[in-house]
Order: structure tokens, then C-alpha cells, then sequence
């Protein structure tokens, strides 16, 4: 007997979020720093002959100098949206965009006050290389290119993988699968230090098991971390033991060797790489007068001006103006005239756009924070998050987080990574706004100050808290604790 089947036909309804190719070169450009703005830029000038270096002949732009001098708690940045300009026409010198905030940018013959550098190889820099040594396709490379930048301090990738495929959707246009970027993963996950690109501590110690030479200790150890982490990191020595059937010498033997396993391999990586001592160019220049008076300006120093070539756009007048006429390769010419110049102004909008996007987030900070831009006194921060920063710069919260997670900024007292002055609040019964800093601040003292023999349990520290005006519950001081890597009482000892 023979069945016949039929095939059912489902609808579904899925939100697909699509940038068009300016809104990508905006976002790529607002990522930069300003010394990687430089190197895109003089390669776009020689990608494209209808970009040039040069002053602007406009004089009809507005000058957004005065905008982002602050001089009251009450002053607001300018947050207008500019319009973007049409490509269709390049006739006039009135279509030649004035990007350079004149006024309130650095020329290149200013001098930025003291900028500490270093000659050492970055962290990025160093897997990038290492990267670049593997069989990967282009997609897999840019694939771990996003990865590596994604990489936290420790070495470690914080971020879930559905967290990057979205990531890499919006920002960078890249639509991949979870089995292609677990394929680039492993691919990182060999390279060295070992345990670099683990997503937590007990994949990080694995990674580093797994490089060893085989013994019987080293599959102890690999017993230890990967069936019994838990006890591992609570020093339940007893449970080990009787769980994994060793005796007290091996366990002992096998424990001191995990002890010299790297749980940071990015910092250490750091550390000798020169990471952390890597040339640092602020991005933003924040000066506070003694009036008070707190200005606010681009470090553009380097950055050239841009403008559109005056042959391009003469000569794609002329066929424009010949266009009912033209052959073929008038034609063909007139369509390689016009992809040119709408590239050389797609370019020079995303300048600007980016520019004006670093003004107003950083003005947006300025104002939320002004109490320390006047006193320099990392205690006067008060609680903000990046919807604070989007809310008052008029933003969207991923717009903000570009902008915060790469540049840093200059002021009277000193170099800060903007990711710096963020920090979450925590509000008591009265409804007053603690900044979560200072209280982990004055937590890491207590701890500091205990007696090593009796070290202080959560409850204790939460009542001690309290005491100095800090009400906050025992779970609260864990997290905390937690957060600052400071172990539980008995092992502090």
C-alpha cells in the first residue's frame, strides 16, 4: 500500500534588524580610537581620489564650539540631530561638509599636556598576531578579530555567545551561526598563554590541564576541576577526596600543581606584553579652570581635515550636465564619477557623525559628573549607568556603549578610560542613592584592616557597613565581596 503525504506550509513572522552600508561605516568609525581614526582615514584618501586632505571652503556649517563649553550644573549640550546631505548633487561648494569642529578641536600643531606611552606590544596586538598565523577564511578571521576585542581584562570572554551573534548583526553587519563562532572560539582558545578565551574560571583552569604532558596526576587534576570545581574553590578537601576515591598525598600533589595554574591569563599576558603600559592617545581633552568653568574638546590633533576633489565633482558636473547625449563609456564614467564622490561624502558625514556622537556623550558625562571634573575626587562619582549617559546625550544605550568601551579621556588629573566613571547605584529604605564604588571602596578597607586570624564574616561586615552609613544586607556585601575577589571569611585566613 502505497502513502501519499503532504508537505505542511508554516508562516512565521521574524524582526530581522538591517543596517544600511552608512549606518556600518558610522558605527566602525564611532569604535575607533583616535589614533586607529587616523590610519582608516589616511587609507580611505588613498582608496578613494575623490577625497582629498584639505580645509573646507564652506563657511556656512555651524560652529559647535561654544556648545560643549560648560559653564553651570544647568548648562545642556546641544544634541541636535544634523541632517544628512543629499548625494545627488556635488555642484556647489556649499555641498563640501565642514566636519572639523573648528574651535573646539586640537589642530595638529597644538601640544596635548603629558601623555605616559610605552614601546611594548599590546594585548590586542599580540592574539592579533597570532590570528593572523592561522588557515581562518575572511569571515573567520573578522569572526576572531570581534572576539579577541571582546576579551576582558583577565583574558576571558565574559559575553554569551548569543550576546556576540547579535553584536556582530548590528555593529558590524556580520550574521553568523553559534557553530561558526564556537569553531573561531577553539581556534583562539589554542593560542598562547594557555586558558586565554575561556568563558569562566573553570574552563580557563581546563584549558591550561589540557596543555600538560600526560601523567596520572595530570588527569587528577583535570578530575578535580571539571567533577568537583565547587568544592575545589571551597577547599572541601574531605569531599574530594571521597568523591574522586584518592588518597590525601595525591590529592595534595594534585592541588599544588592546579595552585600554579594562571586563573588571569590576560593579565598576566598584560603584565609582560606591556598592556597596560600601551601608548594611550585621549580621545577627548577636559579642561577645568579655576573658575570652574569645565571645557570639553576633541583631541584631534592628528586627524586631517577632509573634503570632497574639486576635479571629481567638476567633472561629474559636466557629465551631468551632458547627460542626454552620453555613450556607453559616458556612461560607464558618469556611474564611476558618482560611486567616488557618494563614497567620498558617505565618509565624510560618518566623520562628522562620529564626531558629534563623542561631543555629546562625553558632554552627557561631564554634566553627570561634574563634581569630580571640578575636584578630581574619585569619591564625589555618583551612581550612572550607560541609559543615564543615553537619556541625557539622546543616544541609544549601544550608541553609548561603543563610545565608552575604547576612548579615554584627559583631564587636570589625569587619563581616564571612560568605562571609569560608570558605576551602579544602590538606593536605601530612605531612597537615597549610594554609589556602589564607594561602598566596595570602603568594604576592600574593612577587609584590609581585619585581623587575619579572626577575619570578619558577611554579617559582620554588613553591620560595619552600616555603621559608617551604609545599609546594605548581607547578600549585598557577598556580591560585593565576590566581585572584588575577596574570598569567604575561612579563607581568608
Amino acid at each position: 500500500m502505497v502513502q501519499s503525504s503532504r508537505q505542511v506550509q508554516t508562516q512565521s513572522q521574524q524582526q530581522v534588524q538591517t543596517l544600511s552600508p552608512q549606518q556600518i561605516l558610522a558605527v566602525k568609525l564611532l569604535e575607533l580610537p583616535t589614533v586607529e581614526l587616523e590610519e582608516r582615514i589616511h587609507a580611505e584618501l588613498l582608496d578613494n581620489p575623490a577625497l582629498e586632505e584639505g580645509k573646507d571652503l564652506s563657511d556656512t556649517d555651524e560652529d559647535f564650539g561654544d556648545n560643549y563649553n560648560s559653564r553651570d550644573e544647568d548648562g545642556e549640550p546641544n544634541t541636535d540631530t544634523v541632517e544628512d546631505i543629499s548625494l545627488g548633487d556635488y555642484r556647489t561648494e556649499d555641498d563640501i561638509p565642514d566636519y572639523k569642529l573648528q574651535e573646539n578641536n586640537r589642530s595638529r600643531e597644538d601640544k596635548a599636556e603629558d601623555i605616559p606611552f610605552s614601546d611594548n606590544v599590546s594585548f590586542y596586538e599580540t592574539l592579533k598576531e597570532q590570528l593572523d598565523m592561522q588557515h581562518l577564511t575572511p569571515e573567520e578571521k573578522q569572526l576572531g578579530e570581534y572576539i579577541i576585542g571582546s576579551l576582558d581584562d583577565d583574558g576571558l570572554l565574559r559575553k554569551s555567545t548569543e550576546t556576540l551573534i547579535d553584536e556582530l548583526a548590528i555593529y558590524q553587519g556580520v550574521y553568523t551561526t553559534p557553530e561558526q563562532l564556537e569553531h573561531v572560539l577553539s581556534v583562539i582558545q589554542d593560542f598562547d598563554p594557555a586558558g586565554i578565551g575561556a568563558r569562566n574560571l573553570q574552563e580557563c583552569l581546563l584549558l591550561q590541564i589540557e596543555r600538560k604532558e600526560n601523567s596520572s596526576l595530570k588527569y587528577i587534576e583535570n578530575d578535580i576541576v571539571k567533577k568537583c570545581f565547587d568544592d575545589f574553590t571551597k577547599k572541601n578537601k574531605e569531599k574530594i577526596i571521597q568523591k574522586l576515591n584518592l588518597t590525601e598525598e595525591l590529592y595534595n600533589e594534585a592541588v599544588a600543581e592546579l595552585t600554579k595554574l594562571n586563573p588571569r591569563p590576560g593579565s598576566s599576558m598584560g603584565e609582560a606584553m606591556g598592556k597596560n603600559l600601551q601608548q594611550i592617545v585621549p580621545d577627548f581633552i577636559v579642561e577645568t579652570d579655576d573658575d570652574g568653568t569645565v571645557t570639553l574638546s576633541l583631541n584631534n590633533r592628528n586627524v586631517p581635515e577632509l573634503r570632497l576633489s574639486r576635479e571629481f565633482t567638476e567633472m561629474l558636473d559636466e557629465h551631468t550636465r551632458n547627460k542626454a547625449n552620453q555613450s556607453k563609456e559616458s556612461k560607464d564614467a558618469f556611474m564611476f564619477l558618482k560611486q567616488k564622490v557618494d563614497a567620498a561624502q558617505g565618509f565624510i558625514n560618518a566623520v562628522k557623525q562620529r564626531q558629534q556622537t563623542l561631543l555629546s556623550t562625553m558632554q552627557a558625562i561631564i554634566d553627570l559628573q561634574r563634581p569630580f571634573f571640578e575636584e578630581g575626587d574619585e569619591s564625589l562619582l555618583k551612581p550612572m549607568i550607560l541609559k543615564d549617559v543615553a537619556e541625557r546625550a539622546k543616544l541609544d544605550i549601544s550608541t553609548v556603549s561603543r563610545v565608552s568601551n575604547s576612548k579615554y579621556v584627559q583631564t587636570n588629573y589625569g587619563i581616564y578610560p571612560l568605562k571609569f566613571f560608570f558605576n551602579d547605584g544602590y538606593t536605601t529604605e530612605d531612597g537615597e542613592e549610594l554609589s556602589v564604588r564607594e561602598i566596595k571602596r570602603i568594604l576592600k578597607e574593612c577587609v584590609d584592616k581585619e585581623n587575619k586570624d579572626k577575619p570578619y564574616t558577611d554579617d559582620e561586615l554588613a553591620d560595619m557597613l552600616k555603621e559608617q552609613g551604609y545599609p546594605i544586607a548581607r547578600r549585598t556585601v557577598a556580591k560585593y565581596r565576590q566581585q572584588l575577589n575577596i574570598p569567604v571569611a575561612r579563607l581568608r585566613r
